[in-house]
C-alpha cells in the first residue's frame, strides 16, 4: 500500500510541476486581451487559464491527500518499532555457579 500512494504521489508531483509551469503569469493577461497568440488557443483566452487552474486545484488536493497517507503510513511502521516490552527485556542474572576453588 506503501508504495502504491508513494508512486501516486511522485506522478502527482511531477504533473503539478509541469501544469505550473505551462501557466502564465499575471502580466500574460494584458498581452492576450490584445489580441497575443493565447487567445486563438484551444479553450479560448480565458479557457484555457480556467482549465489549468482547476487541474492544478485538483492535482494540489491530490498531492496534500497522499502527503498525509504517506505520513500516517510512515508512522504506523515506526510505531511498533520504538516500543520497550518489559517482559521481554527483562534482564536475566545468571545464579554464580560454584566452582572449585584453585589449590
Amino acid at each position: 500500500m506503501f508504495n502504491i500512494i508513494l508512486a501516486v504521489h511522485i506522478i502527482v508531483a511531477i504533473s503539478m510541476i509541469g501544469l505550473i509551469l505551462i501557466q502564465h503569469g499575471k502580466g500574460a493577461d494584458a498581452g492576450a486581451s490584445f489580441g497575443a497568440g493565447s487567445a486563438s488557443s484551444v479553450f479560448g483566452g480565458a479557457g484555457s487559464a480556467n482549465f489549468l487552474t482547476r487541474a492544478t486545484a485538483v492535482l494540489t488536493v491530490i498531492f496534500f491527500s497522499t502527503s498525509l497517507a504517506l505520513a500516517v503510513q510512515a508512522r504506523k511502521q515506526v510505531d511498533g518499532q520504538y516500543k520497550l516490552d518489559d517482559s521481554a527485556t527483562a534482564l536475566q542474572i545468571p545464579a554464580p555457579s560454584e566452582t572449585p576453588a584453585s589449590k
